[in-house]
């Protein structure tokens, strides 16, 4: 083919994918944003299966449930500024390769080992794909009320993900075996890369000066450290395999900072985070996720573990949260809108303080109204939180920083998910223990094992029988509601904390430009890297 055919061919695909609907754009967009949410949930119901099958040791199943959610964490800066750097389109259309050739690894696995390796190959994938949809969509809808519909749309699809992953992982498992799980997404991912590579639009950042690629691996190892430990820290670990790779993470990550401010150009541009509503955004971020994921993980042991409901049963409860989470992404744009960033992320805190409050009122004896209410109140004003910020903090970047920014704002969100394990966990622990210390008639060592955990406190029961056991056991429940009325408690302080950060934001939404086509994205010159 001649240079005159070849530019020619190049220019028409340019064409085709600027001018493609923005609106088919984000369906494309969702469907990837789709597949990492689910894969981040469905192994959950699949353990059992896999125990049975690979006989992983403890380590190696522990491996296999986090690598993904670690790998994912520690590299969404680096191809987050990759594709600011050499196209997001590109680093997109990787990550959607990679993740059908690592669901298939994972499908077919033979041992633990193989199947921790393709999770951290899904992490990679992950990590080139979760960015990457956020910055194009910056792109793609340079109107500011357009775009909130969209990310409204967005996360709404992420909150469909995370309820779809376990139901869609249990269906599998009655059917099929285990790896169908992973296979799933293959298909997916099939139609997903030439339909991407039709009709999404590549965009650049700043083509000026080299990508820092000792910066973006001091990152990654920075971030792998911190989550890593935040991460035992949550499990209750506090050894030196947790305090090390905690304290090496944040060396890393100051000396990273310290790094980019150097750097005449910097791998991320640290000035954003001089503009009040961008760090608020994120800070708003990580609190809205510490809240939620350390309510829903102490919420589902409380399902199961105090009212004695099975796990599919717990999943319906739960439900009315997701529900609420999709109707408050969907209805977001018309409430920023009218509100506008600082009311909307305030009123957002305020109301989830006030569901946790209600939440306070549960007891040993079901009570499925108060549940409901709370539970619809909590994932309404959670996501009106997340929506509000995440808008804002991708409204407040450059273009030119938009992978860098989007990748910002995941990882506060994967930071803040494991922080909010790790805090409301030792607040709960803290307030569960000490009322198992002198139960009559239970031996000093079984009521120190049973303050490990509701869980294991049943299992000391158990084996203790007779009056003993009865007591421990109805202790235990008495011990793990008062526990569980101290965390949410906490977690009403910290989001009243975050209703007040919120104040820092802007009044009023400030729309741009009205929408136009997006015209054809200019030639930047080739990227250059350097060490």
């Amino acid at each position: 083919m001649s240079g005159t055919t070849t530019a020619a061919v190049g220019l028409r695909r340019r064409a085709a994918g600027a001018g493609a609907n923005r609106w088919v754009v984000l369906v494309v967009l969702c469907v990837s944003l789709l597949l990492v949410a689910v894969d981040a949930t469905v192994l959950h119901v699949a353990v059992p299966a896999v125990t049975e099958d690979l006989r992983p040791g403890a380590i190696e199943l522990l491996w296999i449930v986090d690598t993904y959610p670690l790998v994912c964490a520690s590299l969404l800066i680096l191809f987050g500024t990759l594709g600011d750097k050499v196209g997001r389109r590109r680093v997109l259309l990787l990550g959607y390769a990679l993740f059908g050739v690592a669901s298939a690894l994972a499908a077919f696995a033979g041992s633990a080992e193989m199947l921790i390796l393709a999770r951290a190959l899904l992490g990679v994938g992950g990590a080139m794909i979760m960015p990457a949809t956020l910055s194009i969509l910056r792109q793609v809808f340079p109107d500011r009320r357009e775009r909130a519909l969209a990310i409204g749309i967005w996360s709404a699809v992420a909150a469909v993900g995370a309820a779809v992953g376990p139901l869609l992982g249990g269906f599998l498992l009655e059917h099929f075996w285990w790896g169908s799980v992973f296979l799933v997404n293959i298909p997916l991912m099939l139609v997903s890369l030439p339909v991407g590579r039709l009709l999404l639009p590549e965009s650049k950042g700043g083509g000026d000066g080299p990508w820092d690629v000792v910066g973006a691996l001091m990152a990654a190892a920075g971030l792998f450290g911190a989550v890593f430990g935040v991460k035992r820290l949550g499990g209750g670990e506090a050894g030196p395999l947790t305090v090390l790779p905690l304290a090496a993470g944040a060396v890393l990550l100051v000396a990273f900072v310290r790094r980019q401010r150097r750097r005449a150009h910097p791998l991320v541009d640290l000035r954003m985070f001089g503009r009040p509503a961008f760090s608020t955004s994120v800070g708003c971020i990580v609190l809205a996720m510490l809240a939620l994921v350390g309510l829903e993980l102490i919420a589902a042991q409380y399902l199961q573990l105090v009212l004695g409901l099975s796990p599919l049963e717990t999943g319906l409860r739960l439900l009315p949260l997701t529900f609420a989470a999709m109707a408050a992404g969907l209805a977001g744009a018309r409430l920023l809108r009218r509100f506008g960033p600082r009311r909307m992320v305030c009123g957002g805190f305020v109301l989830t303080a006030a569901a946790v409050l209600t939440l306070t009122a549960m007891g040993e004896s079901d009570n499925t109204g108060l549940l409901l209410c709370g539970f619809l109140l909590l994932g309404f004003g959670l996501e009106t939180t997340l929506f509000a910020a995440y808008e804002s903090m991708l409204s407040e970047a450059p273009p030119e920083q938009a992978g860098g920014a989007a990748a910002i704002g995941e990882t506060s969100y994967q930071l803040g998910a494991g922080i909010g394990i790790a805090l409301l966990g030792s607040v709960m622990n803290a307030a569960y223990a000490p009322g198992l210390s002198s139960v009559p008639g239970v031996p000093a060592s079984a009521s120190a094992a049973a303050g490990h955990s509701l869980g294991e406190a049943y299992e000391v029961a158990g084996r203790l029988g007779g009056p003993a056991g009865a007591a421990l056991r109805a202790t235990a429940r008495e011990c793990f509601v008062h526990g569980l009325h101290v965390t949410l408690l906490v977690s009403a302080g910290l989001l009243l904390l975050g209703a007040a950060m919120a104040l820092r934001l802007p009044r009023a939404m400030q729309c741009e430009s009205p929408p136009v086509e997006l015209p054809a994205p200019r030639e930047v010159a080739p990227s250059r890297v350097s060490v």
